[in-house]
């Protein structure tokens, strides 16, 4: 199963909190994955939000394949999002809780019940559909939440630090994972992290967002060079030894 492959454009938004406004423009590739990282703070989810329909710009234009969505709520949008907490209802099974991606009543077809199959099999959760969330590793979790996007089958996927709950050999299996759905489904992929090693790892675009505007887009290549973006490469050094962003950038894939 394929997708529309669709790309994003926020173009002039702007978004005020009572201590912070926000000012967006960013252009995001079709059929790429576009890793978002800045500091705590610095309006990466609120980025996420605008593009999902969560929260509505004060000015400025959200566009998806060229249509603007501005004025339109969350679920008439051809997005679907992966949150940390995964937002499973407990008290639903994991098939279930994948048909919600289908029909948030639970009235499912024949053509449905396939897809869910399909999705968890995908998703490495074949046998687990009666399984509930507490029955389930933070991984097996997680992978509930992609399984359902999966089955919404929309072209952009949002995902706001799903894995960052994680340990690193687990982060990796759910980025690989990520990989392989974009790869065979050409889907936009936009991904938050803290994590340098997650964006170099999946991502060939990047978006440094710092003080609520974006200050820095480019290739992956280009930020994880020797002249990557001045505020990303502050950014690095903060957060390890001063040779952080070369050992990232020569580390082997």
């Amino acid at each position: 199963m394929t997708v529309t492959k669709a790309g994003i454009r926020v173009e002039g938004v702007r978004f005020r909190y009572p201590d912070m406004e926000m000012r967006f423009d960013a252009d995001i590739q079709p059929a790429s994955i576009t890793a978002v990282m800045g500091p705590s703070g610095s309006g990466k989810s609120t980025l996420l939000d605008l593009i999902a329909g969560f929260r509505t710009p004060e000015a400025g234009r959200v566009l998806i394949d060229g249509v603007d969505v501005t004025a339109l709520p969350p679920d008439r949008r051809p997005v679907s999002m992966v949150f940390q907490e995964n937002n499973l209802f407990a008290h639903l099974s994991v098939e279930k809780n994948v048909g919600l991606g289908r029909s948030p009543s639970l009235k499912l077809s024949w053509a449905d019940h396939q897809a869910i199959a399909e999705a968890l099999q995908r998703t490495g959760l074949a046998g687990k559909e009666k399984r509930l969330p507490r029955e389930l590793s933070g991984g097996e979790r997680q992978r509930v939440a992609i399984a359902r996007v999966l089955v919404r089958n929309r072209p952009v996927l949002l995902m706001d630090e799903p894995f960052a709950a994680l340990g690193p050999s687990l982060r990796d299996d759910m980025m690989d994972l990520i990989t392989a759905l974009q790869a065979e489904r050409g889907l936009t992929v936009v991904l938050v992290t803290h994590h340098p090693e997650d964006a170099r790892r999946v991502a060939s675009h990047m978006i440094f967002v710092e003080d609520g505007e974006v200050v820095a887009a480019g290739s992956s290549a280009d930020f994880f060079g020797k002249t990557g973006p001045e505020a990303f490469r502050r950014y690095i050094g903060q957060a390890g030894p001063a040779d952080e962003l070369l050992r990232i950038a020569r580390k082997p894939t």
